[in-house]
């Protein structure tokens, strides 16, 4: 059986193990952790369900200040565990958030 087909977006972080405890907040889970040596730059993934994101020391893997848009079943708790207002959109319920690292991710319920 092959795999599924996606897409995971690579997010730079400066701290890989303060960006997973973040991410966690998202509901996000480590799911693994890879370095070429002690001391240099890690490389990890998280998810959530099916969604998956990598998080890159390495400076030449992304670009700080990235966008990502995240589609969840429940908007308003998350906004409630990041304490920020969810905005109506004609597209959805959304709210945006800045990760540490400055990348920013949109998060949504769709409107029904």
């Amino acid at each position: 059986m092959e795999p599924e087909e996606e897409v995971i977006p690579i997010l730079r972080v400066a701290d890989a193990a303060a960006a997973v405890r973040w991410y966690a907040r998202l509901g996000f889970g480590p799911q693994g952790e890879h370095r070429f040596a002690p001391g240099l730059p890690a490389f990890v993934e998280v998810a959530r369900g099916r969604v998956r994101l990598f998080l890159s020391e390495h400076t030449g893997d992304a670009r700080p200040d990235t966008l990502v848009y995240l589609r969840v079943t429940d908007v308003d708790a998350i906004a409630a565990a990041f304490g920020v207002p969810v905005a109506e959109t004609p597209w959805a319920r959304e709210v945006e958030l800045r990760d540490p690292d400055g990348n920013r991710l949109r998060v949504g319920t769709p409107v029904q």
